[in-house]
């Protein structure tokens, strides 16, 4: 798959890039076009008003234009000036991966755009939604770095497995509904098996919650006061319609704390709440108050858990710095702490992000298991031990010993070498012929195979993910078309061609075209279209040709009384070009 990249994109690891797709800008069709440039349009218009002011300043910054859909990776060339990058990507992308991407200040992109049909809104990631909406924000210095942070920290999160399969029926649903003539009794079906997801979670894993924290942040966030407000979340940005009905008093305000975390949404629906922050600064405190309640920073038996739970790559890290990555199994444990953790299939033993010599998945490629904490009866951990305390214990190389830890694990063998950190801690001990047991279970026996036990009194932290990204294939995604990509009935072709006429009559590169005989094929042929009758209205104003402009309006008044749900959307761009709001 190849991209335009850039120094800020050639740091991205090959697990990142396996999503990143072409944008292919000679897809877009004079149709979608119209749909960015009215979106915009009416946004630059309304948004100036009530959107924090970094967005209008953004879209300056960022080169964004109004009038055509942005191609992403000449856009590229301005957000490498305030330290970011685009890339066009695959849809809905897995959460951790999306985080990521954030952490990386790389801005992800989904190319596809709405149908003129959700023009208002959709629930599926399109380019109005994310070029529009995220990219101009992130102008600002202050929300770029929380923006980033947000992203490190949430690519640790741990998931569960229910996260995955609400996931996958979220995206299925963002499909469907953005494809063309998907029967309504699919949608409906989909939306029940999401709402029957979403019902039946459980407990709210560390990703479910910080996914809370970003949908009612970077998506929907508000800022200034709960009485006076400004917008600045991206879904806001980008949803002409919520846009306006969150500044309504049908909205609740609240102002923004750490309870956003346990406060869920539905991504089908305006929202009946959303939450105030009283500047940027004030994000990055609760995001930090978070993040010290996940296992990455807590670590303990709890954190582990989490991973078990999850069935994911996770990776935990003792005391001694030692870390561990891999599809952790089971723990046992002792006065709520662990003494003894399992991995199930390859694993792979890092220090300080870097996979250790002699430790990869070939060599421990089916499981890694091993007891931790002190030993019973002994008060010094044995990663306190200095060469004398060793000896003294008869933990050196050589000797053939029985070691008992607290918790009722016991591990006996001939040592055969140890390994030490930078400062000289042992983190690991290697045993021949070794067998470990839990009271009178055997949990392990080496015969000939060297068995390695970790050395660590606790686990200080635990996260998602490997340590090492090196040590693992994460490459496992298939680039696919995010709608359903159907043949295009002739109707809709010959519409698509009076939008492309109109297009570039006004562009200048064809001004042959009759403006008046493509509006009268066009109230004939397609009567319920209205965007483009709102193009030709334009022009007519613009040139000078009232009467032409009076006959188009009047066709729109029809227009809104044969179906009423367009009526807002015609009268806002009527408006828009009596007012001469259109940003030159």
């Amino acid at each position: 798959m190849s991209f335009e990249s850039n120094p800020i994109l050639d740091k991205l690891p090959e697990h990142l890039k396996q999503f990143i797709k072409p944008q292919d800008y000679e897809e877009y069709t004079a149709i979608n076009q119209a749909v960015w440039r009215y979106v915009m349009r009416k946004n630059v218009d309304y948004l100036s008003k009530v959107a924090h002011r970094s967005y209008v300043e953004g879209l300056r910054k960022t080169g964004i234009s109004i009038d055509r859909i942005p191609n992403m990776y000449g856009m590229n060339r301005i957000l490498q000036e305030i330290g970011w990058a685009a890339v066009a990507v695959d849809g809905f992308i897995p959460p951790a991966a999306f985080m990521e991407f954030q952490a990386y200040n790389v801005l992800v992109i989904a190319s596809d755009i709405r149908q003129l049909e959700h023009i208002e809104y959709t629930p599926a990631p399109d380019i109005i939604h994310e070029g529009a909406g995220h990219a101009p924000i992130i102008a600002n210095p202050e929300y770029a770095e929380y923006l980033r942070r947000f992203g490190e920290i949430g690519c640790k999160a741990i998931s569960s497995a229910k996260d995955f399969e609400l996931y996958e029926a979220v995206r299925h649903l963002s499909i469907i509904k953005e494809a063309s003539g998907t029967p309504k009794k699919d949608i409906e079906k989909a939306e029940k098996h999401i709402a029957k997801l979403q019902n039946n979670m459980g407990e709210p894993s560390e990703m479910a919650l910080i996914r809370n924290l970003h949908w009612w942040t970077v998506e929907y966030g508000l800022i200034g006061t709960v009485d006076d407000p400004k917008i600045y979340g991206a879904g806001l940005l980008s949803s002409i319609g919520e846009s306006a009905w969150c500044m309504t008093d049908k909205v609740r305000k609240i102002p923004y704390s750490i309870e956003a975390a346990h406060t869920s949404f539905d991504i089908t629906q305006p929202q009946p709440q959303l939450f105030v922050t009283p500047d940027f600064a004030f994000l990055s405190q609760v995001l930090e108050e978070f993040a010290n309640s996940m296992a990455v920073r807590k670590g303990g038996l709890s954190a582990l858990r989490k991973l078990i739970n999850s069935k994911e790559l996770g990776t935990i890290e003792l005391s001694t710095g030692l870390q561990v990555s891999g599809n952790f199994e089971n723990a046992i444990d002792f006065e709520g702490k662990p003494v003894f953790f399992q991995t199930k299939g390859p694993t792979a033993l890092a220090f300080r992000e870097k996979e250790l010599v002699g430790h990869s998945t070939q060599h421990h490629y089916d499981s890694f298991g091993s007891p931790m904490g002190k030993l019973k009866g002994i008060n010094l951990a044995i990663e306190a031990m200095s060469p004398r305390d060793l000896k003294a214990y008869n933990i050196f190389e050589g000797q053939t010993i029985t070691l008992e830890f607290e918790g009722g694990i016991t591990i006996s063998g001939e040592i055969v070498t140890g390994t030490r950190n930078l400062k000289g801690e042992i983190i690991l001990i290697t045993f021949r012929n070794c067998t470990v047991n839990h009271k009178q279970k055997i949990l392990f026996k080496s015969d000939e195979r060297l068995y390695n036990m970790a050395v660590g009194e606790h686990i200080v932290s635990a996260f998602n993910g490997p340590a090492d990204l090196q040590s693992f294939d994460l490459i496992d995604h298939e680039i696919t078309s995010t709608t359903s990509k159907t043949e295009i009935a002739p109707e809709k072709k010959k519409l698509e061609k009076y939008y492309q006429q109109v297009r570039e009559f006004r562009e200048g590169s064809n001004t042959t075209i009759s403006r008046h005989k493509v509006f009268e094929q066009l109230a004939v042929e397609f009567p319920g279209d209205w965007l483009l009758s709102i193009e030709l209205y334009e022009l007519a104003k613009t040139n000078g040709d009232l009467d032409f402009a009076m006959e188009i309006a009047s066709h729109l008044e029809i227009v809104k009384q044969n179906h009423p749900r367009f009526g807002h959307l015609i009268d806002d761009g009527l408006q828009l070009v009596d007012l001469q709001l259109i940003p030159k």
